[in-house]
Parts: structure tokens; C-alpha cells; sequence
């Protein structure tokens, strides 16, 4: 009777699971209808900013992009990363990096799902009682996890999985985390209900992010959506805000995989506004940005050695290593145009997911791996990954994890 009784349990918990993958208008309807949205708040003060906010936009090279005119007014706004990296092609990938700290081999945009050990920004956010939420533009309820959506009324592919980096980990699917992967609408319900995250990351859809249209579609958008908060600075959004604009990665796959990249909002100084900062960073900058600024623990990955953000670094203690083979025009060996070996390659020779080293420490502040994350990975076999600036990829990949025909 117990052993019917589970299985029946096993049974309908997969077909919830199955209810919320599927894209059918019937059953994306049906999971509607029962699906939870939460707006957890927080105010945990961080040493240069209280609020971190990152719009990513899609595909676009560094010279077409940093040419866009409503790009380049928001770049006069704040501060251009002129020397800012995607690390890997071609979009998921780079997604999943940002919040996990790898791409995990991922050479592809297919529907992937990481295992539930492997942490992400979200542990460790939460860890220190830091609020978070993810908004992504034309997503039809909250904690949709269906490889896409189709806008019913312009029938266009708008919303897509692949560019959702926290729900592509299993990690971040239970009730409680998806109730806080949302549709862009509720961000203006909660702006409007002073009830903002202290982390989020926005998605415009294929539309906006330019990936179907061009970087003039994105740049209008982007503009029309940050300028009305610029000009109200008494919105409950300004909260000592950073905001990163960026892109995933560049089109042209044969060069340096450098994207435009835009930081501003009210935690920047006045004197810094309409400035470039040269210094090199990718979307693990993100991630250890984020750590830096509330000295939260790391993810034991490529968080620990990427470069903070020099204007959060300068008052945090965290120190530049600057990476010529990558951001020399003339001379840069390294391209992070493709991913090494991981559970996720097509076409390559599968490879296990790579441990994260549990014993690192960000090379200046001294920030640890999450507990958490050390206990769960204790006795797995040595890592790769260090605290220098310096990271694998597919031309240059870690040992034992070369991308060798199957």
C-alpha cells in the first residue's frame, strides 16, 4: 500500500513537472491558473551599492553596438566597460555563466537542465538574507520552465528558456524560487508596490533583446525602459543602484568575443559619470561584483578570480589583473569564442561537471566558498579553478577536459 501510495506520488509530482515544462496554449493556461508569484524585500546595505539590477541584451559586436544612438546616451549616463567579455558561444552558455559561475562545457541553446548539487548567485545571495528576482519580458507565469513561449497575439517565439540563466538550474526550482522568476509586468507592480529585489536580472524578449530584430530595436528599448526611472529619482527603485546593460556575446565568432557594456545608476559617482573603464572583465565580473559589494561568499568557480567592477573594487579592496592575451587588438591569443568539455557538449566528448574548489579565496578580500556548497561537494576529486583572472576555454581548456572528437 506505502510503496503504491509513493509511487502514485512520484506519478503526479512528474506530471506537475510536466504541466509546467509544456508550451501548449491549454496547458500553459492550465499552470497559469495555479502558479505563485512572491515578492520577497530585503535591505541589506552593501559597501557601494544596495540594489545590483543586469539587462542583457543579445548578439550584437562592440563596434555596431557602441555606434547605437540611444546606447551611447545611456553610456553618458554612467560608465562604458570598453574591454568587457562574453565567454563562450553561443547564447545559453554565456547565461548560464553569469549566475553559476561556469558554462559547464554548454555549446549549445538546447533545453538544459543542470543538476540541483550545482549552486548558483541565488545561494549565495540568499545566504546573507539578500532578496532576488529575475523579470523576463512576454514569460506567461511565473515559474514557467518551458523552452518557450509564443506571444499569442503576435505569434512571435518571444520568451525562451535560453535566456533565463537561474531556471535553467534545477537548483532554483523549487515553489519558493520559482514563485520569484516572473513576468516583467509584475516589476512594474512591484516598483509600484515598493517591493523590488535587491538583485534581478531582466530579459527583454527576442524582440526587444535584438536577437530576431537589430541593436537599433534593443537600444530603443532599453532606453524607453531605464530613462523614465533615470528621470524619477525619487522612485522606490533608486536604492544606491547599480545597473549593468550588456550583451551575451558578439556576432562575429572569427574575433575577440568583446560585448558593449554600460554601468549606471545612483551608487556612481557624479565625477565618474560619462567615463569608459578599460580594465578587463566577463559575466563572472557579475557575480563577483555582486559578492565584493556585500562580501558574501563565492561559488568556489570563476567568480572567485574575475575582476570586480573597479568602481565597486576601489572601495571593497578587490585589485585589477588585467588580461592582455584577451583584450589585446593586435595581439590576444585567447578568443572565448568556445566552450571546453562539460556534461552539456554536443558533437565533443562528455566530461563530468567540474568540482568547485572548495579551499579557494578571492585573491584580496579573502571571501570563502559558500559552506554550503563545500559540504555538499566534500571528497569530490581536485578542481580547476584558481584565483587568477585567467580563464579556460575551448582552445585553451582545462586539464582533462579537452574537447576531443567522440
Amino acid at each position: 500500500m506505502n510503496g503504491l501510495f509513493l509511487a502514485g506520488l512520484a506519478v503526479g509530482a512528474a506530471a506537475q513537472a510536466n504541466i509546467y515544462t509544456s508550451t501548449k496554449a491549454v496547458d500553459v493556461a492550465a499552470a497559469a491558473a495555479t502558479a505563485t508569484t512572491t515578492s520577497p524585500t530585503s535591505d541589506v546595505k552593501g559597501r557601494v551599492f544596495d540594489r545590483f539590477v543586469t539587462i542583457w541584451l543579445e548578439n550584437t559586436d562592440y563596434s555596431k553596438a557602441s555606434a547605437d544612438p540611444n546606447l551611447l546616451w545611456l553610456a553618458s549616463q554612467g560608465i562604458t566597460l570598453t574591454n568587457y567579455f562574453g565567454v563562450t558561444h553561443p547564447s545559453e552558455p554565456n547565461y548560464v555563466a553569469a549566475v553559476g559561475g561556469d558554462n559547464f562545457g554548454m555549446d549549445n541553446d538546447n533545453f538544459n537542465q543542470i543538476d540541483a548539487n550545482v549552486s548558483t548567485i541565488v545561494d549565495v545571495l540568499e545566504d546573507r538574507g539578500i532578496s532576488w528576482s529575475t523579470y523576463q519580458e512576454d514569460m506567461p507565469y511565473s515559474g514557467f520552465e518551458g523552452m518557450g513561449y509564443v506571444n499569442q497575439n503576435t505569434k512571435s517565439n518571444d520568451y525562451v528558456r535560453k535566456h533565463h540563466p537561474t531556471i535553467l538550474y534545477n537548483a532554483n526550482t523549487t515553489p519558493q524560487r520559482l514563485s520569484q522568476q516572473k513576468n516583467l509586468t509584475m516589476f512594474y507592480q512591484d516598483l509600484a508596490a515598493g517591493k523590488l529585489p535587491q538583485w534581478m536580472f531582466i530579459t527583454p524578449n527576442m524582440t526587444s533583446d535584438g536577437h530576431d530584430t537589430s541593436v537599433t530595436t534593443a537600444g530603443t528599448w532599453t532606453r524607453a525602459f531605464l530613462e523614465p526611472l533615470l528621470a524619477d529619482k525619487k522612485s522606490s527603485f533608486w536604492k544606491k543602484t547599480l545597473v549593468l546593460i550588456t550583451f551575451d556575446e558578439n556576432h562575429t565568432y572569427t574575433t575577440g568575443n568583446r560585448v558593449f557594456s554600460i554601468l549606471l545608476g545612483d551608487s556612481i559617482k557624479n565625477s565618474k559619470v560619462g567615463s569608459t573603464d578599460a580594465h578587463y572583465y566577463n559575466h563572472y565580473s557579475e557575480i563577483a561584483t555582486v559578492e565584493a559589494n556585500w562580501d558574501l561568499h563565492t561559488l568556489g568557480r570563476w567568480d572567485v578570480g574575475a575582476n570586480v567592477f573597479k568602481n565597486v573594487g576601489d572601495r571593497t579592496g578587490d585589485h585589477i589583473r588585467d588580461d592582455d592575451s584577451v583584450t589585446s587588438l593586435l595581439n590576444a591569443t585567447r578568443f572565448l569564442n568556445s566552450s571546453y568539455a562539460g556534461p552539456f557538449n554536443t558533437g565533443f566528448q562528455k566530461a563530468a561537471y567540474p568540482a568547485p574548489n572548495t579551499g579557494i579565496q578571492s585573491p584580496h578580500s579573502l571571501r570563502t566558498v559558500l559552506p554550503a556548497i563545500a559540504a555538499a561537494w566534500q571528497g569530490s576529486k581536485a578542481s580547476f579553478y584558481t584565483a587568477g583572472s585567467v580563464i579556460n576555454d575551448g582552445q585553451h581548456p582545462p586539464a582533462g577536459y579537452a574537447r576531443n572528437p567522440a
